[in-house]
């Protein structure tokens, strides 16, 4: 019993971060744009630069919405309609469990022996530590170099291996890329 006392903050902990690494979407985009007129596009290589992340995660997030935007019968092309640029965002949290077993939970006390009834019990609060981190793809009007679309995906990140690596960001393009081209009442 006491092991698995001990083991329940663990085991919460995981709960509370499994149960939160979906990737949430937000869109916005300019109303006066026409989605329908753009059909080819390339990477703004001036505001991909400025993304502080590695090389090598830039060019995961690159095919992934290279990807996406062949999928949708898009063209990439060296006088492109729309110019993609990415920029990241990531904070630290750290996050304080406490388990809820404190004075008065299990003890001895109550009738005679170990069991429930007054007396002090644990109270070992758990501390865990995560990054949340934001991909936002712009979508660039190559003409007028105005932003006519922006997709931000935000969810935790994990520091795995390559594979779990390139399968967040993958999910981060493909859930943020749903949303374009937006759906524009008529």
């Amino acid at each position: 019993m006491k092991k698995l006392l001990k083991l329940l903050p663990i085991v919460m902990v995981s709960l509370v971060i499994t149960s939160c690494s979906t990737v949430r979407v937000a869109s916005d985009y300019d109303k006066n744009a026409d989605f329908n007129n753009y059909k080819t596009f390339a990477f703004f290589k001036t505001g991909i630069d400025k993304a502080e992340i590695s090389d090598l995660d830039k060019r995961r997030i690159l095919r992934a919405i290279e990807t996406e935007l062949l999928a949708q019968g898009y063209t990439k092309s060296e006088n492109p309609d729309l110019l993609v640029s990415i920029f990241t965002k990531s904070e630290q949290r750290i996050n304080v469990y406490n388990n809820a077993w404190g004075w008065g939970a299990w003890g001895w006390g109550g009738w005679g022996g170990f069991g429930p009834g007054w007396g002090w019990g644990w109270n070992q609060p758990s501390v865990s530590t995560r990054t949340q981190g934001a991909l936002y793809v712009d979508l660039i009007d190559a003409n007028k170099k105005e932003l006519v679309w922006q997709g931000k995906g935000t969810g935790l990140l994990t520091q795995r291996s390559v594979e779990k690596k390139e399968e967040k960001i993958k999910e981060f393009v493909t859930k943020i890329m749903q949303a374009y081209p937006p759906q524009i009442a008529q």
